[in-house]
């Protein structure tokens, strides 16, 4: 049985069609996002490509009815980009879905069910 500590995470992805619309590596980049007001910042943050970064964002705000990040561009006070309304309003369901989903007696009992040392 696993030690009493060790708990089931779950990884919740949520689908729009046949794209991610919300997940945990989004939900992560939303929380860089708007504590670093910047798109290219969050993604270094990441270790990712900025491209890479661009592309989850306008994946997510297509997916809303509203855009979930705002950028400004460039110019003499710099571009920046920060978390919409909407997008601080999902972040926070997204992560008290991720906590009610981890509290479930189911996922308490499974964890029970796991071999003492997973494999590798």
């Amino acid at each position: 049985m696993p030690d009493s500590n060790e708990r089931l995470v779950p990884r919740l992805r949520l689908k729009a069609g046949h794209a991610i619309a919300l997940g945990p590596g989004k939900a992560q980049l939303l929380e860089l996002i708007q504590q670093h007001r910047s798109i290219s910042a969050a993604a270094r943050a990441l270790k990712m490509s900025y491209r890479r970064a661009w592309l989850l964002v306008d994946t997510m705000n297509t997916c809303f009815q509203k855009p979930l990040v705002l950028t400004a561009t460039g110019g003499n006070q710099g571009g920046g980009a920060e978390l919409s309304e909407e997008g601080l309003k999902v972040l926070m369901l997204y992560r008290q879905y991720e906590k009610a989903v981890a509290e479930r007696p189911e996922l308490v009992e499974l964890a029970t069910l796991l071999r003492d040392k997973p494999a590798p």
